[in-house]
């Protein structure tokens, strides 16, 4: 029986720290990621920021299962790494999420874990629609590309197969590669926010 063990697992995490160590922040989450691809499982991360000019900043990080998540999160590479950036960067929220979705949604309050005081509240979740249109966005041309190249070089290829291994190549492209990146590409429509080249030119 398959549980939710066996399932990607994405951790959301808001940090905060202050607008003005913007490169320190980048270069420490930069280390992190550097170190956790060391690790078996690891299938990506990114971070966004809350607004231009803000302290707060949404990361997420994947991995294939609980088990492998577990052996990053408990090593003393990770905990070196965290202990680097005490007194620099503050831990406000974190929430572990499987499936597509833990990719759209910013973190929430879980469990225990509660916002300092005057910490801003993490944006809603984007609208179900801006989901799938952003999901479109990242399928159509995989489709396409995948369904000209499988007609061209296997011709003779059933149906069947075709469809399989054309699912097969694409949804681990969709999941770890392309989905994450424009997730964070369309980060300001997703939410509502002015896009990056109006507020630039404000």
């Amino acid at each position: 029986m398959t549980t939710t063990h066996a399932l990607p697992v994405t951790v959301a995490v808001a940090r905060r720290t202050d607008p003005a160590r913007t490169s320190e922040m980048v270069a420490w989450m930069r280390a992190g990621t550097a170190l956790a691809e060391a690790f078996p499982g690891f299938l990506g991360s990114g971070w966004v920021r809350s607004a231009p000019g803000s302290g707060e900043w949404h990361v997420l990080y994947r991995f294939a299962d609980q088990e492998t998540l577990r052996r990053w999160e408990e090593s003393p590479q990770r905990h070196w790494w965290l202990s680097s950036a005490q007194g620099i960067v503050e831990h406000t929220r974190v929430e572990r999420r499987t499936g597509i979705e833990g990719w759209f949604d910013p973190p929430r309050e879980h469990g225990a874990q509660s916002v300092p005081a005057g910490a801003e509240a993490a944006p809603p979740s984007p609208p179900r629609w801006k989901q799938a249109v952003t999901i479109w966005l990242a399928f159509f041309p995989l489709s396409l590309t995948a369904t000209l190249l499988t007609s061209r070089f296997l011709p003779g290829l059933p149906l069947p197969a075709r469809v399989l291994l054309m699912t097969l190549t694409l949804t681990p492209l969709m999941t770890y590669l392309v989905l994450p990146r424009i997730t964070r590409a369309l980060h300001w429509w997703l939410h509502g926010q002015r896009p990056p080249w109006r507020t630039a030119s404000a």
